[in-house]
């Protein structure tokens, strides 16, 4: 059995590959999105990753659809303490901003969509500078003393902000950041290295980078020539046209091959690997894409490939 990974200074244990939600209710739908829930938990998965803005993008769309279906998964197989849920504030169109009142407005609304009494972990999804962290960690300290959630996290801030928060829950006592969620892969290591890594590994915060796989290009179906149907190629394609990205994908594909693993599996592996990260997140929109996501939690990597795909991205 894959052993799961504690997060942070918290009492949340995690697998190590978080399966991203962001699909459900845009590229996978509720039936759909079912069956890789299903099959994410069928392989010991228990961390899901959403947010109370997933899809508002898509047209027709609100936001809260992948809490929604999450919710009535979990209503369904009734299976809520098995699995920890995390979802994030600030992006929401009817609830934007990390006011005091709306973090609560947020979260009370998250909680009807999720169909449960309280979310694992609250991450602050991006950082709004102009509201002080004193009122924002105030309000997340208020959610956690009334059970509404376990523990609380930070995406999309600066060394100086999470370092400022981290300082004044101290000084106060108050609720603690324990997760940060970066923008963090092989190809796009300057989003979260230097500054905002080391407050990570000095203050014991648990990593969960997103965009692990840079939106498709580390799974390896970007090639040259090759035309990818996806709502995320664009993003992902232009990688090709770097040389970083071409050595990456070079290793990957020797590393691959020396296990007889998917190239997403290695990179997932990578990131895996680094200091401070707990969970990289990878969501699936197709049952089939799930087993190449899942196989870190059995790949372990010599230290001469990791330092290959260090060099390689460097």
């Amino acid at each position: 059995m894959t052993s799961l990974r504690k997060l942070g200074s918290s009492d949340l244990e995690v697998f190590p590959l978080t399966l991203g939600g962001n699909v459900f209710g845009w590229t996978a739908d509720e039936a759909t999105s079912f069956d890789v829930l299903d099959a994410y938990t069928a392989a010991g998965g228990n961390f899901i990753d959403t947010a109370d803005v997933y899809s508002a993008w898509v047209e027709g769309n609100s936001g809260g659809e992948s809490e929604t279906v999450i919710g009535k998964w979990l209503a369904a197989r009734g299976n809520r303490d098995d699995v920890v849920i995390a979802t994030k504030v600030s992006q929401h169109p009817d609830f934007p901003g990390l006011s005091g009142a709306n973090i609560k407005a947020a979260a009370d609304a998250s909680l009807k969509r999720l169909g449960t009494d309280h979310i694992d972990l609250y991450y602050t999804h991006v950082d709004k500078t102009e509201v002080p962290v004193e009122e924002i960690i105030g309000a997340l300290d208020d959610l956690v003393r009334a059970g509404k959630v376990r523990a609380i996290g930070a995406s999309n801030i600066s060394a100086a902000r999470l370092a400022e928060s981290l300082a004044f829950s101290d000084r106060e006592g108050l609720a603690r950041y324990v997760a940060l969620q970066p923008h963090y892969n092989l190809v796009s290591r300057d989003t979260y290295e230097g500054e905002l890594e080391a407050v990570a590994a000095r203050e014991g915060l648990a990593a969960v980078p997103y965009y692990a796989l840079a939106s498709g290009f580390l799974t390896g179906k970007y090639r040259p020539g090759t035309t990818v149907d996806s709502a995320r190629a664009a993003g992902a394609g232009q990688h090709l046209d770097t040389e970083r990205g071409r050595k990456v994908l070079a290793a990957l594909d020797d590393i691959a091959e020396a296990h007889t693993v998917p190239v997403a599996t290695v990179a997932l592996a990578w990131l895996a690997a680094r200091p401070t990260v707990a969970a990289p997140i990878a969501s699936a929109r197709t049952v089939e894409q799930l087993p190449a996501l899942l196989g870190v939690a059995d790949l372990t990597l010599t230290e001469e490939e990791l330092a290959r795909l260090t060099e390689a991205s460097a």
